[in-house]
């Protein structure tokens, strides 16, 4: 490593690369069903435990005219699966359409990139489960673009046909084509962030030409590409924190290199696996899980690592055999997901590892705890059925526990474990945080104005 490190360490300092700080959201507000929901819409999956939530087949509307009447002409009626809410647990009872509100659409991390020339500055979510780079611009009306950076092409000497400059911690990606957003749904439009940056494959860009797929490549593809990119450098890293801890904004990534002192911190050799990128995402082995210690063989499994996910999802299998370990809990219908009683301390809880490419991996214990339920008597878990997904998704849940390298250049992944030193189960309403104390909403505005967001600050 002595070596990459080398190149890495003359790249950085030639282009005056720093670290990207990922800022805590203070407008966002954990809750466990809604992640859970947003989930089912991300990676529009059937659940496979009960809850409010499932899909119903429906026809397919396509165009003016309905599917039922074009049925009746003796025309193909195609159907979907589409996802709804059952109004209570009572056989027979009525279900209804999914809703903004029932879903969780802001983010828990943003970062502050800026695209044009001169630069514009946007707050956006870094997503390694999408490859999509779209952001709020000045075709939307005035009262979607309220409280939000907008970009504007026409103020950018370097706009040219949809591509336009990024930089991102120092780093300049030319020729980067820029989704613009001209309208946008209203779970969008009340986000926190000006956008998303896709820090998937291109295979799953959704830009299309007309009535035809046109995937763009990403903004680390391009990065690549760049003639002046060493092949060491070509990769960027994130390291999470927990928001419940006093300093919130050592979160971060950076691009085009890696940060030695926290490798160092770790006592480990960076672990790499090679990854799967043929259906777009971050993929890998992940073929066993322990649980205080026994060891559950999973032959074939595979994973995911994914930044835009909050949750952990896995077999149920493996997610029955850990709350069986948890004194208290519980399998809730009404919260679609595992719970466990909220005076739960670190010490009542399972060692949880999973396996990235032939190496477990601890998820702390604090982070098995995701968020209050709203009677604000259980943890809704942070570990989650996956449904019928042939994968599982390590999330944030799972990335606040060890410092991640996606090597994209070399397409593998590196890990270090990263495990906080104490272990924090302190329920939000006692600090005042999530669904205590009323916060005032700050806006990206402010956000991109400051570059943080946390009343306490550290240096990266």
């Amino acid at each position: 490593m002595d070596s990459i490190y080398s190149v890495q360490d003359e790249y950085k300092k030639e282009h005056g690369l720093t670290k990207v700080r990922a800022i805590h959201n203070q407008n966002y507000r954990r809750n466990g069903t809604k992640s859970y929901v947003h989930l089912l819409r991300k990676y529009n999956f059937e659940p496979t435990k009960a809850g409010p939530y499932f899909r119903v087949s429906r026809p397919k509307q396509r165009g003016l005219i309905s599917e039922k009447f074009r049925a009746a002409l003796g025309g193909r009626v195609t159907q979907e699966r589409v996802l709804v809410k059952k109004e209570s647990a009572e056989p027979g009872a009525s279900h209804g359409e999914v809703t903004a509100e029932d879903s969780q659409n802001d983010m828990l991390y943003l970062c502050k990139v800026t695209v044009g020339t001169p630069p514009q500055s946007l707050m956006l979510d870094f997503d390694t489960g999408s490859a999509n780079f779209w952001v709020f611009s000045k075709a939307l009306s005035s009262s979607q673009e309220k409280d939000h950076n907008v970009f504007d092409p026409s103020e950018s000497t370097t706009w040219d046909c949809g591509v336009d400059t990024l930089t991102v911690g120092g780093l300049s990606i030319k020729k980067q084509t820029v989704e613009i957003a001209k309208t946008l749904s209203d779970q969008f439009v009340s986000n926190t962030g000006d956008g998303l940056l896709g820090l998937a494959f291109s295979k799953i860009n959704t830009v299309q030409n007309g009535d035809k797929a046109d995937p763009q490549a990403t903004p680390v593809e391009n990065m690549i590409k760049q003639d002046d990119i060493p092949e060491e450098a070509a990769l960027f890293t994130s390291a999470f924190y927990s928001s419940r801890d006093a300093v919130t904004s050592k979160s971060f990534y950076t691009f085009g290199f890696i940060d030695q002192g926290l490798v160092d911190e770790s006592g480990e050799d960076i672990h790499w696996v090679d990854i799967d990128n043929s259906e777009g995402f971050w993929s890998f082995p992940s073929e066993s899980a322990s649980i205080n210690g026994e060891k559950i063989p999973r032959e074939s499994n595979t994973a995911i690592a994914d930044t835009g996910t909050t949750l952990v999802l896995i077999s149920d299998d493996v997610a029955d055999a850990l709350y069986a370990q948890i004194p208290g809990a519980t399998y809730s219908w009404f919260n679609q997901g595992y719970i466990f009683p909220i005076d739960t301390t670190a010490d009542d809880l399972p060692d949880f590892k999973v396996d990235v490419g032939g190496k477990e991996f601890h998820i702390q214990k604090e982070d098995l705890a995701f968020a209050p339920t709203d009677d604000g008597e259980s943890w809704y878990g942070g570990v989650q059925s996956r449904g019928i997904l042939p994968f599982d998704i390590l999330g944030d849940t799972f990335l606040k526990s060890v410092y991640a390298i996606w090597d994209q250049g070399n397409t593998r992944f590196g890990v270090v474990p990263k495990i906080e030193e104490t272990q924090n189960l302190t329920p939000p309403t006692a600090t005042g945080e999530e669904i205590g104390e009323e916060r005032t909403r700050v806006t990206s505005l402010v956000m991109a104005a400051a570059d943080r967001i946390d009343p306490v600050s550290v240096p990266l």
